[in-house]
């Protein structure tokens, strides 16, 4: 099953993205909790290493898709010294509690964050110098038209930095991630959520999402050039990078 087939609530005949808004909107508030609870931190590594990516590529404008409660433009925004950090997200519950961030760290003169479809950026072409999006891309109703959006946004020689979270390739690793993502992360989800599916909707939308080398095809096929990808912790997660073409 493709990814975009899988869905948050699967008797809702509602388009993903509406089911995708509704699900962040609820567990909104326990987020940040469970990603470190889920990851043990090591998320916050991750996303350091997808910021290192972009140190040495032009990072005055940015723009960060899905960005949730805004973790990685905060991040970015700390050490990248950009000029500007643009987060967008299809969830307002999610952006509330990005914006309070983003308040708390005194960081409302370079980073905003506003609502708004990732598959229909409110940006005209070539607003950007580098896209970035964290464990957001296998939540898109059309992957292909994702990363299309992005390189329309992108100026020519930007690059795109995506975190997302894959099945590990090892059959070692895999039957102790399995029981983790499909037992413990649904369990405990329920109990800090109180959302049912949000945290079944995790791992099946993990397992569906294209990994490693169908994700750089993808990547390829909406325009990209030397798509190629990270893996990080036993390829609990892996980094794809991109670059639009300059001509």
């Amino acid at each position: 099953m493709k990814v975009e087939e899988i869905t948050p609530y699967n008797s809702d005949s509602r388009h993903k993205a509406d089911q995708v808004r509704e699900m962040f909107d609820s567990i909104a508030p326990a987020y940040d909790f469970m990603n470190r609870a889920m990851t043990f931190g090591i998320d916050r590594i991750w996303r350091r290493k997808a910021v290192d990516l972009l140190r040495h590529e032009p990072h005055g404008e940015i723009l960060d898709i899905a960005t949730g409660t805004g973790d990685l433009a905060i991040l970015m925004a700390r050490c990248l010294n950009p000029c500007r950090v643009t987060g967008v997200d299809l969830s307002e519950g999610m952006v509330e509690i990005g914006l309070r961030k983003v308040a708390e760290q005194g960081l409302e003169q370079c980073v905003s964050l506003g609502i708004a479809d990732c598959l229909a950026l409110p940006f005209a072409d070539g607003s950007f110098d580098s896209v970035t999006c964290a464990y957001g891309v296998r939540n898109f109703q059309d992957l292909g038209a994702g990363y299309r959006e992005m390189l329309r946004v992108l100026r020519p020689g930007g690059r795109i930095v995506i975190l997302e979270l894959s099945t590990p390739a090892s059959a070692f690793v895999r039957p102790f991630y399995r029981l983790y993502t499909r037992g413990i992360i649904p369990a405990v989800g329920r109990l800090v959520s109180k959302d049912v599916r949000a945290y079944s909707y995790l791992p099946e939308s993990i397992a569906a999402v294209p990994q490693r080398e169908r994700m750089c095809a993808l990547m390829a096929e909406a325009g990209f050039t030397g798509a190629r990808f990270i893996p990080m912790t036993f390829g609990t997660c892996c980094i794809y990078t991109a670059t639009k073409p300059v001509t």
